[in-house]
Order: C-alpha cells, then structure tokens, then sequence
C-alpha cells in the first residue's frame, strides 16, 4: 500500500490521508505527502523514461493507492516547444512554451480531474459536483463520464458557449448561475448534504493539485532536470502554480533535479486582481477582489480559496504577479497564432505577462523562462448551447428545478 499523508502548509501538523482534504482549520491548504525517502531509492528517473508518456507514468507521486483505480484519458505528455525567435527579440536565453491545449478535454484541467476522480473511484463515489468558470466543468464532466459517475456542474451564466456545448456533450446536468465563480460554490456546497454529491471544486479535495502537479513534473524531465530561472503562469483559483511549486519542491528532495527553484510569475487581467494587488501592496492575506470587471476566463477568481499560500509561493521563490489588460492578451493571442500556437486567453495574457516583465526589467537579459498555455483557443468562440441550460441563484432554485428534472440537458427542449 503506498504509503500517503497529508501535512498542513500553514501550521504544519499532519494527518492521516483525507479524500476530503482541502483547507485545514487554521485556514492552511492540506497537501498530499509521500515517503519520497523510500521513492529516492528506486532509480525513479529511469522507470519514469520508460513508461508511456502520461502524467501517470509519474505514479509514485499520484495519490492514488493503486494503478486500477485510474481514470484516464490519455492526459500529460504535452510538448514543450522553444519559440527561438522570441529569445532574440528579447535578449532571453531561452524561453520554452508548454502547451497544455493539447491535453484531452483542451485544458490543463484533464490533469486534475483525472487524479481527483481516480481517487474517487477508489473510495467508491459515484456522484461529483463542481463550480467553475468554464474549463474545469468541462473536464470535470469528460471525466465524469469516462467513470461513469454522474456530474453536476455550475457555472457563471456568461461561460463561453463552446464550453457549455462541450457539457452537453459529456452529459452533465449542467445549471448557468447568476453570479461568479464563488456564488457557484456557495450552490455546490448548499446541496452537498441533500443531493450526496462530493464538491471537487478547487481546494476541496486533494487530487486536482497533485494531477496538475505533472506539469511540473514533465516541464522538469523535458528541461533534463534543470530547473529554468522563471515560471510565468496565469492564476485563478491557483492549484496550478501550488502544483508546479509543489512538483519542483519533491524533485529537490529527491534529488532530481540541478538548481534553486525558479521564480514563481502569476498573471491577471485587470478587472479581477487579488493576487496582483497583495503582492504588489505588500499585503499578508488576499482580499476578496470587489467590482469584478474582467472577461469570464480562468483567471476571474475574486477570492482564491488557497490565496495565502500562492503568496508564499511567489514571495519565498522572488517572484512577482503582473495584471495585464484585455487589449494586451488580445494582441498577444495574435502574436501567438503567429507561432503556430492556439493560445487560451489565460494563456495569451501569460505571453502578454512575459512582455510587460522583459520591458520593466523584472525578467532579465539571457535568463530562461517557462510559460505555459493552459488551454485552446476555439474554446473561447462564440457559440450558442446545443440544449437550453436554466439559470439560477441559488441551490433552492435549483432543487425547484431538479424536482421537474429540468438540469438535464439531454432532456431540455
């Protein structure tokens, strides 16, 4: 049995492995923890180079108890391409692009799903509810699907209409709520009691942090475990960067890898910055963002549930958090398509984020730098929903239209 605990990041106690666990009572995120001692000693790099090229060839350091409880979709193994002639126009050493729009669902969602439903398999869930700005949803109920599980999803009524498309697609009953990411949550959490449903919302559960963790893990094989000298990732509810932080961080006490870790770089759009404005204010905790003006993509999180220890990450790593503007990722997105590159909105406002740190001298001459693109662009056109989604406030709206069993969309006219 592998052996798996979990371990508070803000007053370090630890406890026995929660599927569960998500946010200590200190207010501290519960992080998975393994025997990497005894991982050390298995010549763990060379079992990994030889394993199919999935984020699960890097099982050990999956939580999953075991590998039949896996829900797979063929997820990981992105490319990690060079854009060279960017290097020269910017004076960089070397700047390296994932491209995580190449996994299944056209997110780097697939990752975290694939581990937090694999983990409910093995403890025999069969009903998931998540909230969520478009592409987590979307994963969640690809997943959900390929489980035969039944999910619930809820998300802000201005999602992108392909997005809610591809919900249609994988099932799900699916409900368009008046309000932002959080109002969702507050719908998820509301019904949890009475619907028996497990919330897999961000910070909720314990696998979608450790699945997006093989990003990093990947991003550090393909550089030949050598960590790059900045990581520039776009931020929302923040698992990914905990992910790649906490993927780098096991490397070093395996002794995987060459090098300090990199910077930690998050990007925003102006509209909805928590994380910018306490970084940039000096601030100890995040403040729920107020009047949120920005687009409906993956970084509109006005109050990240795990916000204390994204700061941490970026302050302890010298690190630093930039808002950038629709217009910028607008033309970034062009700059991107010019490589050949289907780049998310998250992912043009990270090009957009390595151009306004190149100019104000935060990133530096000959430096090297990783960036992700955590999701495809055509995700992002303009569609109409194959079936009616109804809209609600609240979870005793929803339980109204439950009753009639109008949250099918399979069933709406």
């Amino acid at each position: 049995m592998k052996k798996r605990w979990m371990i508070c990041d803000g007053c370090s106690r630890t406890f026995p492995f929660r599927y569960d666990g998500g946010i200590c009572v200190c207010g501290g995120v519960l992080l998975v923890q393994y025997d990497l001692e005894e991982i050390k000693h298995s010549r763990i790099r060379e079992s990994w180079r030889e394993r199919p090229a999935t984020m699960w060839r890097y099982h050990e350091l999956l939580p999953v108890a075991g590998t039949e409880h896996i829900i797979s979709l063929g997820e990981g193994g992105t490319p990690l391409i060079r854009l060279e002639r960017w290097e020269k126009k910017l004076d960089l050493d070397r700047v390296w692009l994932k491209r995580e729009e190449q996994n299944p669902t056209g997110s780097f969602k697939a990752r975290g799903f694939s581990a937090a439903l694999s983990l409910l398999r093995e403890r025999g869930e069969t009903q998931v509810a998540v909230n969520s700005n478009g592409n987590a949803a979307s994963a969640m109920a690809a997943y959900a699907a390929r489980a035969g599980m039944e999910a619930y999803v809820f998300v802000p009524r201005d999602c992108p209409g392909m997005i809610l498309e591809e919900l249609v697609q994988y099932g799900a009953r699916a409900c368009l709520v008046d309000g932002l990411i959080h109002d969702a949550g507050k719908v998820v959490e509301d019904g949890k009691e009475e619907m028996g449903w497990v919330n897999v919302g961000t910070a909720k559960e314990p696998g979608r942090v450790e699945g997006k963790k093989t990003m990093g893990l990947e991003l550090a094989e393909q550089l030949g475990w050598e960590m790059p000298d900045a990581v520039i990732y776009p931020t929302g509810g923040g698992s990914g960067l905990i992910g790649i932080w906490k993927a780098f961080t096991e490397l070093k006490e395996l002794g995987c890898v060459s090098g300090d870790l990199p910077r930690f770089i998050t990007v925003q759009e102006v509209g909805c910055t928590p994380i910018v404005d306490s970084i940039r204010s000096g601030a100890e905790k995040i403040r729920p963002y107020g009047a949120t003006t920005s687009r409906p993509t993956g970084v509109r999180v006005p109050r990240p549930p795990a916000g204390e220890l994204i700061l941490s990450i970026i302050r302890n790593t010298g690190g630093t958090a930039v808002a950038v503007t629709a217009e910028e990722i607008a033309e970034s997105g062009k700059m991107l398509g010019q490589e050949g590159i289907s780049a998310s909105p998250e992912g043009s406002a990270v090009w957009a984020g390595l151009l306004r740190l190149v100019e104000s001298g935060e990133i530096g001459t000959g430096e090297r730098v990783a960036l992700f693109n955590t999701a495809h662009s055509l995700k992002y056109l303009p569609w109409k929903a194959a079936a009616t989604i109804p809209e609600i406030r609240s979870y005793d709206e929803y339980r109204a239209l439950r009753d009639v069993d109008h949250a099918k969309p399979e069933e709406s006219s």
